[in-house]
């Protein structure tokens, strides 16, 4: 009895943090799997990425919460900040290395792969509800929490834009606080960009069980 206690653990740590893709794998497919997700975040990050002034527009919050969904949390992390780092190395357009940027998107993936590895529904349309849990908590945690933050204590230490100085006293009438910051980037952009990716993931997650080769069966 305990080892069949034991044995039953072990297989659900390994389904929460592992998806079921992986772990029907070989090894070497497991390292392929996971290398053509780094290499869509790689691409992701250097090809379809824009920014402008403090406002980043990007389809990272897809290709990271798919890398989670697809590979489970721990894969899914490891295979976005490696992404974000290689496409930095690879080309860093002459920017300061900015690390919660990569953090953030592995964080992404870390909690669609908890989130669909982890919650178990068994009501028809439950994988809507899920990419409803992973668009609220990762705004909260990765938009707000994880890039906000990181992007004003390092504007804070460069020096703000004029865009946001103003935009702030006109709003708030103080100089630029972390809150006035966020509210800027938020509703200065970024919101939307969010948005749309939000509106991506609800129409391409539910797809992915049509794709035959991979076998998936979410939801």
């Amino acid at each position: 009895g305990f080892y069949f206690m034991q044995n039953t653990q072990n297989t659900l740590l390994k389904r929460t943090f592992f998806s079921d893709l992986i772990l029907s794998k070989t090894i070497a497919q497991r390292i392929a799997y996971i290398a053509v997700m780094t290499a869509f975040s790689v691409v992701t990050n250097m090809f379809l990425e824009f920014r402008m002034f403090d406002i980043q527009f990007s389809i990272t919050i897809v290709v990271s919460a798919l890398s989670g969904i697809l590979l489970g949390p721990l894969c899914g992390f490891a295979a976005c900040w490696i992404g974000d780092l290689v496409g930095y190395l690879y080309n860093s357009w002459g920017l300061l290395y900015m690390p919660w940027v990569g953090l953030s998107t592995g964080v992404i993936a870390l909690l669609s792969g908890l989130i669909f590895n982890g919650i178990h529904f068994k009501f028809r349309g439950s994988v809507y509800v899920k990419l409803f849990f992973v668009c609220l908590i990762s705004f909260f945690v990765c938009t707000v929490g994880i890039n906000s933050t990181g992007f004003y204590l390092y504007n804070k230490t460069m020096g703000f834009s004029t865009k946001v100085i103003e935009f702030v006293d006109k709003k708030f009438g103080t100089g630029v606080t972390y809150w006035g910051y966020v509210i800027y980037r938020l509703f200065g952009g970024q919101i939307w960009n969010c948005l749309l990716n939000y509106a991506l993931l609800f129409a391409v997650v539910p797809l992915l069980n049509s794709i035959k080769p991979l076998r998936l069966d979410i939801r």
